[in-house]
């Protein structure tokens, strides 16, 4: 199959080409990462400016980077299950997007150690994560959403590696990121095949309960509770029909769309977390992510 795979690359025309290997990337997902990293800023006081434009690049990178090996590792799966996707569909070579997946988090690295040494060792931690998720984590009950989820606070640690010295107190807030998407990856688990209403209700309350978990963040004085409201309130409208459809018939079209709409609300969960720590102008900029992730997953599948 590896064999016609290639084939099937090399007589694609290049524009085609070049769009199965950005696809591999999950542009829309990409955006919203870069929204994990203004939210640690936020959390350590948006002080050291100059390491922000390194940490963001870093993010893009790993992320890509990370989804991108997902798809390597999946390939035979999906093969069976999506044989749409860029690889079974011969649109990329396995062998290609391996590379692209190395080149991706190798500089990853070398972004985010440009910032900081500290900022260089959580990306480390970050692509050992996603690596661990995408080859073996991922088929172990109970471990892969926790792993993936993991991903995600290491990423909102890195933004706040902009000023090291702050994260000690306020060590709690990638927690928050770590249990939204564990939700989100634990729902996932059903959009081939189905799943059960006990598994997607456990998902929503994951959800949920890491952005009302905000509430906790008011211990530290450089919070404001209130900013956070307004963008609660988004986060529960954007989620919640779809989280509802799934818990209530958890077919697999229900539970695509809501896991793609919590992949993109994520972004809010990070405006509100940036608004209750930097004011509401700052986290209600991030929500251009938001509107920018959600044109991408137009053009390009989230899942």
């Amino acid at each position: 199959m590896s064999d016609i795979a290639a084939t099937t690359v090399h007589a694609l025309p290049p524009v085609r080409q070049v769009r199965a290997y950005v696809q591999l990337m999950r542009p829309a997902n990409m955006i919203t990462s870069m929204a994990d990293v203004m939210a640690g800023f936020a959390v350590v006081g948006l002080i050291g400016w100059d390491s922000l434009p390194w940490l963001l690049a870093s993010t893009l990178c790993l992320y890509a980077g990370g989804i991108v090996f997902n798809d390597v590792f999946d390939r035979q799966i999906d093969a069976i299950e999506r044989p749409e996707r860029p690889i079974p569909s011969g649109r990329a070579s396995a062998g290609g997007a391996a590379m692209l997946g190395s080149v991706l988090l190798v500089s990853g690295f070398a972004l985010a150690l440009r910032a900081s040494v500290p900022a260089g060792a959580v990306a480390v931690l970050i692509g050992i994560a996603a690596l661990s998720y995408d080859k073996w984590a991922k088929h172990v009950t109970g471990v892969g959403p926790f792993v993936m989820g993991s991903c995600r606070g290491l990423n909102l640690l890195l933004g706040m590696m902009a000023n090291p010295s702050s994260c000690v107190s306020h060590w709690f807030m990638p927690l928050l990121p770590l249990a939204y998407i564990a939700g989100v990856t634990l729902l996932s688990t059903g959009e081939v095949n189905g799943g059960s209403r006990q598994t997607s209700c456990l998902s929503a309350v994951l959800m949920g309960g890491s952005g009302f978990g905000l509430a906790a963040a008011g211990v530290t004085p450089d919070f404001n509770a209130w900013r956070v409201t307004p963008f609660l309130a988004l986060l529960s409208w954007r989620l919640g029909p779809a989280l509802w459809r799934a818990c209530v018939t958890p077919e697999p079209a229900h539970i695509r769309k809501g896991v793609k709409a919590g992949i993109l609300s994520l972004v809010v969960l990070d405006s509100a977390i940036a608004a209750g720590y930097a004011g509401w102008l700052y986290g209600g900029g991030l929500l251009v992510l938001m509107v920018s992730a959600s044109r991408l997953a137009r053009l390009f599948p989230v899942t």
